[in-house]
């Protein structure tokens, strides 16, 4: 895979690397380490000294002895939460030379759960976390972005590689490599194969609020065994999800959540894999908006008890900012999105797959915009 794709982190790390750590998470082969390694190779490094992985034998064995490249400059360790010391590690290694090296730590959904535990990094780094490809990436495609990225999904490899096969044996295999590997190290769990069978029926329920009864049933294990599990499967970043906004005065549900997927290639109705694409394009830039500070950013859907249901409400400080509804070619706002936000008083967005769509309706004191969506997520920062 030669090509290399600008993140949209990048300048970001590299103006924090000058003041602190930095940290990157986010789900497996998402390009942490292409990222961090030709940042490396852009700032006159050599990578093969300057980048150290728990994976590779030799360089775990200076980790744990603690023998780092000697003089100043940029610094990569990777995989280094998979060691039970790596928080002393790396806190040793700033407060004795954080003046004269640039530390980045890179690593799988696990370096975001375990950066939980215990305090003693605070102050010492800033925290980044790296999602599949946006439309604001890979943007200078032209109008085929999107196709590209509803038909292959946004994870690099097979994103580049542009191949419906080969992208559907790469999501099988990713999947397996998550739950055998990563989920078998993380956690102390017996049932993998259960597990397993769980991660295959979630792409199903796509887009629905998320009914653990209905799966412990069909899976005749415990309530607590589900929950667990997904919880699980949310901290590997195989699946995230988002919760109703609960304003009283549209007697919002405020329980059930929605699931999506990382990888959206596994969801195989069209309506539904455009929903899971819209969703991560929000959550990557609410959680963006929340690492620099820009604010407190929370990405919601909203549904009440009559079932009327917006698929997206992005709020502020638990104040609703805006609403979006994703739709593969309705050009007319959906009903529902248009009596939410006579209720809320704030913008709202209709975004539509279909190509060529921009238009403006009024509706009370607000307008509702129905737009292609990669004219407008493509402007997201």
């Amino acid at each position: 895979m030669s090509e290399y794709i600008k993140r949209y982190i990048e300048k970001w790390v590299r103006e924090d690397l000058d003041r602190k750590m930095v940290f990157i998470g986010g789900p497996r082969q998402t390009g942490k380490t292409t990222l961090a390694k030709e940042m490396c190779r852009r700032a006159g490094f050599d990578v093969k000294t300057r980048y150290l992985t728990w994976d590779a034998a030799g360089d775990r064995e200076n980790i744990i002895r603690e023998q780092f490249p000697s003089g100043p400059g940029l610094l990569i360790l990777d995989e280094i939460h998979k060691y039970s010391r790596w928080r002393q590690v790396v806190k040793g290694l700033f407060d004795k030379r954080g003046p004269e090296l640039q530390i980045m730590v890179t690593g799988s959904a696990r370096l975001d759960y375990y950066r939980r535990g215990g305090d003693s990094l605070q102050g010492r780094y800033h925290f980044f976390r790296l999602f599949p490809f946006s439309l604001a990436e890979v943007g200078n495609r032209g109008t085929g972005a999107l196709s590209d990225l509803f038909t292959y999904g946004g994870f690099p490899e097979p994103f580049l590689m542009q191949s419906e096969r080969e992208s559907r044996r790469w999501s099988r295999e990713y999947r397996t490599r998550v739950i055998r590997d990563d989920l078998a190290d993380l956690e102390n769990v017996q049932d993998l194969g259960l597990i397993e069978s769980l991660a295959l029926r979630l792409p199903d329920l796509v887009g629905s609020p998320l009914s653990l009864n209905a799966l412990r049933e069909d899976l005749q294990v415990s309530h607590q065994s589900v929950a667990r599990w997904i919880g699980m499967l949310e901290n590997l970043y195989l699946v995230f999800r988002i919760y109703p906004f609960g304003a009283p005065k549209i007697r919002a549900v405020k329980k059930e959540a929605k699931l999506y997927m990382m990888d959206w290639n596994v969801v195989s109705d069209r309506g539904a894999r455009f929903e899971n694409l819209v969703a991560l394009e929000f959550l990557r830039a609410v959680e963006n908006w929340n690492d620099h500070g820009w604010g407190k950013f929370s990405l919601h859907y909203l549904r009440n008890k009559e079932k009327q249901e917006a698929d997206f409400l992005i709020a502020e400080n638990n104040r609703p900012f805006l609403l979006a509804e994703a739709k593969l070619s309705d050009e007319a706002p959906a009903a529902n999105l248009l009596a939410f936000q006579k209720f809320l008083n704030i913008p709202a967005v209709q975004l539509v797959k279909k190509e060529g769509v921009r238009k403006v309706y009024r509706n009370g004191k607000n307008n509702v915009l129905v737009v292609t969506s990669h004219r407008w997520l493509s402007a997201l920062p």
